[in-house]
């Protein structure tokens, strides 16, 4: 008979990070969950006692599981109608738990997973494996199967190709957060001008609605286009039909937005700490449906 509790259950303990790394390479809880799932029924069918390292075992499992789902998920987003967004991870400002907490350890921004979608899947892995969760390369190659020479090429690439996609900027919390909430009192009172003041001239705005709500299928960009979409939904509805809530979305301080009181969208920020750069709305009900039943 087994002595292990929950407690000492290394995947118990271990879920957390194994959570982290399914979410990150395939964007939705629900898929992250079915990796998850899938890995504890092979973690239960394994003989435990001849494993070196259980954390090793698991993470490789759920990275392969991870990366096998995403080869799938790749070939039904190419069907996607408009663009695909993260089903964002969000938690109100005031309802971190210890357990969201250890989901959300590490990077995991809106911005940075729209651009993890041009990777192919071992790229993603090798990418994530190594810069975000600090594997080194020799993990990193047997996690994959792959050379060590090979695993450095590809997490190179993948990092260029990272860091020429991606809005970057080294802005402290409390900056991001303030300057959110200047918008988020001008769009709340349909002030133009405040609202444009804002947003950076080059801004750009993508929304995902998974063709079951409107949203643009090009990417929104100019100051003067984005003010005008917040201001032009001000104008057609009463103050109190909009409500816009601050919330920590992938870690970060983003809005939801809500319509006549049902949650409309989940609004993650890039922001240079002065000015909003880069927004990312997630529309798409499905997706905003795991928000409002966790929140």
């Amino acid at each position: 008979m087994s002595t292990d509790t929950p407690a000492s259950d290394p995947f118990t303990a271990l879920r957390p990070r194994l959570f982290a790394i399914a979410y990150r390479m395939l964007g939705t809880r629900a898929d992250a969950e079915d990796v998850l799932q899938d890995a504890w029924l092979r973690w239960h069918q394994v003989e435990q006692a001849t494993l070196q390292s259980a954390e090793a075992w698991l993470v490789t499992v759920v990275t392969r599981l991870a990366i096998d789902r995403l080869r799938l998920a790749k070939t039904e987003r190419e069907a996607y109608v408009g663009w695909w967004l993260p089903e964002p991870l969000v938690q109100l400002a005031d309802h971190r738990t210890p357990e969201a907490a250890a989901e959300l350890a590490g990077e995991l921004s809106v911005a940075l997973m729209w651009v993890l979608e041009r990777l192919s899947p071992e790229e993603r892995a090798a990418f994530l494996l190594r810069q975000v969760f600090d594997h080194d390369y020799a993990e990193v190659a047997t996690l994959l199967g792959k050379s060590e020479a090979a695993c450095r090429q590809i997490v190179h690439r993948a990092s260029q190709r990272v860091q020429e996609d991606r809005p970057r900027f080294e802005v402290p919390k409390d900056a991001h957060r303030r300057v959110l909430e200047k918008f988020m009192l001008a769009a709340r009172s349909g002030e133009r001008e405040a609202m444009k003041a804002m947003l950076a001239s080059d801004v750009q705005l993508i929304s995902d609605g998974g063709g079951k709500v409107p949203s643009f299928g090009q990417v929104l960009r100019g100051g003067d286009r984005v003010t005008n979409l917040y201001w032009a939904l001000s104008k057609r509805l009463l103050p109190e039909q909009i409500d816009y809530r601050p919330a920590m979305l992938n870690g970060e301080p983003g809005l939801l937005r809500y319509i006549d009181g049902q949650l409309e969208s989940a609004q993650a920020f890039v922001t240079d700490g002065e000015q909003i750069v880069a927004i990312y709305a997630v529309r798409n009900p499905d997706k905003l449906a795991g928000i409002s039943r966790n929140i």
